[in-house]
């Protein structure tokens, strides 16, 4: 895994496939809200929970049920609830492999995730960019000396409560990122919403939407070996539990020019997933859970008025394990992979893969930690890493997430 994803460059107008609109719309087959694993099998009467009448999505007998409506839409695209639960979900056929910014799905399944599956998924979506990408040395800024990461200290919930791990799979088996908790404009102080890489929740221009994304915040709160986490309960290992992605969102660029090699698309290269507990009331946000969550900043000035920033993930690729929690703090630089495309912030750090997904935080306007970026891309040699500018594409997919949500 590496640190940090393929990288660089989607041009604006030049012709690659585009997503349906610049904000990739909230489509039906969005209404997959939380289709658990008890949804997709028998219900406790020994009938198919799916086998009930039209409606929204309820409960019979504790356990959510599936409209006839929404079955059927899952059915256009080849999608069985039962066989996606008991296995179908690994089928990677291009056909059977949804690409498109209206078809994300993501049906819950419950256990799927268990300890010791989150302790040996170790693979990073992308590979590492060559040391020198820039497409402009006109605007690049020299390559920053390596800033060592760092652990965070433990507890992770009393020192980072708003981070966590991302889970999910790909063709190549399970893999991991990192990502971060923001606030829901919708919902001030009850947000359901999670920010991390666009690499790590579509593998872009030559692949689909990746299957059974999970956010794990205060992932191995006490930052456990990965010999002490052989055995360990789940409570050591997700204290807050785990979120699935019910919904997806990133730019139409990284759908459309995204690659795992090469920095294609990372000027674009952010998502924004709203998630849903596994198990539990949805009663509580995972704001609420974690008692926490970043604002976003998309007005952040540039890197000679920004100060510090702080990236924090969770690094898999040697010599890190991908079980603990680090970060790197220094002053950004300018990178530009493409001389048209918007210039990104570029730091100092040891990280590796794995990392990717992970927020960076910066001081605010009013003083506060705001988040400004997230983990891109990063060299074989890991002495740096660079993420997107936030500018008004992440703005319209944030957006677009809050409002979809908005009257739920």
């Amino acid at each position: 895994m590496r640190p940090i994803r393929p990288g660089s460059t989607a041009r604006r107008g030049s012709g690659a496939r585009r997503g349906p609109s610049p904000v990739f719309a909230a489509a039906a087959v969005a209404a997959l809200l939380a289709l658990t694993a008890t949804a997709c099998g028998p219900d406790e009467d020994g009938g198919d929970a799916g086998d009930k009448p039209s409606g929204s999505v309820g409960q019979s007998h504790g356990r959510i049920t599936v409209p006839d409506d929404l079955k059927d839409r899952l059915k256009q695209h080849g999608i069985d609830l039962g066989k996606w639960k008991n296995g179908e979900w690994k089928n990677w056929d291009k056909d059977k492999w949804l690409r498109e910014a209206k078809d994300f799905v993501n049906p819950v399944i419950e256990d799927l995730w268990d300890p010791d599956r989150m302790r040996d998924a170790d693979k990073s979506p992308e590979k590492p960019v060559d040391n020198d990408i820039s497409g402009d040395k006109g605007v690049t800024d020299p390559t920053p000396a390596p800033v060592p990461a760092v652990s965070v200290p433990t507890p992770y919930h009393d020192s980072a409560p708003e981070f966590g791990k991302l889970f999910f799979d790909g063709p190549q088996g399970s893999m991991v990122c990192s990502a971060t908790v923001v606030q829901d404009p919708a919902h001030p102080g009850r947000s359901n919403m999670v920010w991390t890489a666009g690499h790590c929740v579509h593998a872009g221009k030559k692949g689909g939407w990746y299957r059974n994304i999970a956010f794990v915040p205060s992932y191995n709160n006490d930052g456990l070996s990965m010999a002490g986490l052989r055995g360990a309960a789940k409570e050591k290992v997700a204290p807050y539990g785990i979120w699935w992605g019910d919904w997806a969102q990133t730019s139409d660029q990284w759908i459309g020019e995204g690659a795992s090699v090469g920095g294609q698309g990372a000027p674009y290269d952010f998502a924004v997933l709203h998630v849903t507990p596994e198990k539990g009331s949805t009663d509580k946000s995972l704001e609420e859970t974690v008692g926490a969550a970043l604002p976003v900043d998309f007005d952040a000035p540039a890197v000679s008025g920004i100060g510090n920033l702080k990236a924090t993930g969770f690094p898999a690729a040697p010599p890190f394990d991908g079980q603990r929690q680090f970060r790197c703090e220094d002053a950004p630089g300018r990178l530009s992979v493409v001389k048209d495309d918007p210039t990104m912030y570029r730091i100092g750090c040891t990280m590796t893969g794995g990392s990717s997904g992970g927020g960076w935080v910066a001081k605010g306007r009013d003083g506060k930690p705001a988040l400004v970026s997230n983990t891109s891309i990063g060299p074989v040699n890991a002495g740096w890493l660079a993420g997107p500018r936030l500018g008004p594409e992440a703005r319209s997919v944030y957006d677009s997430v809050s409002e979809k949500y908005a009257g739920r």
